[in-house]
């Protein structure tokens, strides 16, 4: 007999279990077959836009090749589509806040990156076409530009367009960010600042998140107030534009100025 000892462990003891060799886990990720059927629809959705164009694609595809740019690997569609569903539409989803975009599930600081980054390149590229150019010639480019930079903001801002002798657009500034229906306007910081830029017109502009454009009697008061400080100068008002989320109104074109 062997004089080494023996050991007996039930199988469903601690002891047993702990004996047992453990093979280490493999991390859990998407199968091959399941990463190749996304590379090709990436594919697919890349070649439809390119041969298309953006008419060839929906606003949550559109979205969804956005989102490449924040998640390299992984399916971006639930998330597109979660997105156009919690906010409405594309132009929605770019201009939400950081705060109400983290109310997604799925949205993290890279995606929100990637978003505000189209947002602001879509801003710079409608900027463009206005600045630097004769309003009276650009104005429908202006429009453009006031519904892509305002249109969809949740909060009230309030912004002034400073023209020179030739009504060419000189400096557009946001002069002040209110709640969901008001924002605080200082008309002698209007004027004050028109005199800084040597600036002999001003088109004012604020949005109602309401999406109707409608001015209300603060509004008009309030344009009046910076018309009267500013004629003191020889500063003249243009126009004042309220945008809506589908239109805008024209203070000059309703008869107010």
């Amino acid at each position: 007999m062997s004089d080494q000892p023996t050991f007996s462990f039930d199988e469903a003891s601690p002891k047993f279990l702990q004996a047992m060799p453990v093979a280490p886990r493999k991390a859990a990720g998407p199968s091959k077959g399941a990463e190749a059927h996304r590379l090709k629809h990436r594919d697919r959705l890349r070649a439809r836009f390119t041969e298309g164009g953006a008419d060839a694609v929906p606003d949550y595809e559109l979205l969804e090749m956005i989102l490449y740019g924040a998640i390299l690997r992984g399916d971006t569609k639930p998330l597109a589509k979660r997105l156009i569903a919690h906010f409405g539409d594309l132009n929605r989803v770019l201009a939400a806040p950081k705060a109400r975009l983290k109310e997604v599930d799925g949205v993290g600081d890279k995606v929100i990156f990637q978003l505000k980054l189209i947002e602001a390149t879509g801003h710079r590229m409608a900027r463009a076409k206005v600045m630097q150019k004769p309003i009276l010639s650009s104005w429908d480019a202006l429009l453009d530009y006031c519904q892509t930079a305002m249109a969809h903001r949740d909060l009230e801002q309030f912004r002034v367009l400073y023209l020179d002798r030739k009504n060419v657009l000189v400096a557009d500034e946001a002069q002040a960010d209110g709640t969901v229906d008001h924002v605080p306007v200082y008309p002698r910081e209007v004027v004050k600042r028109a005199l800084e830029l040597n600036a002999t017109a001003l088109i004012l502009v604020h949005n109602h998140p309401s999406g109707d454009p409608t001015p209300s009697e603060a509004d008009v008061q309030m344009t009046f107030a910076i018309r009267d400080a500013a004629e003191v100068f020889n500063i003249a008002i243009h126009d004042h534009l309220v945008i809506g989320k589908a239109r805008e109104l024209s203070f000059r074109a309703e008869g107010y100025l």
